[in-house]
């Protein structure tokens, strides 16, 4: 056999071979051309948000602000989730009940009462026994 005669068998092994290369290669070309949709759509969003923020930058700066202070709170809140502050305070607590006795001491005033008169002072009230001598902390 000649050169010759072995070029279209050596032409159908390198056909297939290119074949088998494109059918390897056709899964990965969707996802570039995903990757090519996806890209073009950004350029197009970002042209018409360019568009929007020249036109109302007041606008922007208050949704840049609104989404910063959202950052900040989320932050803040998981930070605190993780030290363990904020949770509920597991414990118990027992119902103080109003006396009879206290409620026949008080007098209640009506707003057409006090609405003309000034408050008297609570310090002349109290007596020698019930004051506390105050203490710095």
């Amino acid at each position: 056999m000649s050169k010759l005669d072995l070029l279209p068998e050596r032409a159908l092994d390198l056909a297939s071979h290119a074949g088998d290369r494109l059918r390897d290669f056709a899964p990965r070309a969707t996802d570039w051309l995903d990757a090519g949709a996806k890209l073009g759509a950004l350029k197009g969003a970002t042209r018409v948000g360019m568009k929007v923020v020249r036109r109302n930058p007041i606008v922007f700066t208050a949704a840049l602000a609104g989404a910063g202070l959202l950052w900040y709170a989320a932050r803040r809140r998981a930070a605190r989730a993780e030290s363990g502050r904020g949770e509920a305070l597991e414990g118990s607590a027992r119902r103080i009940e109003v006396r009879d006795g206290d409620k026949e001491g008080r007098r209640t005033r009506t707003k057409r009462a006090t609405a003309g008169t000034k408050r008297a002072s609570t310090r002349s009230r109290r007596t020698a026994a019930t004051t506390e001598p105050r203490t710095e902390h």
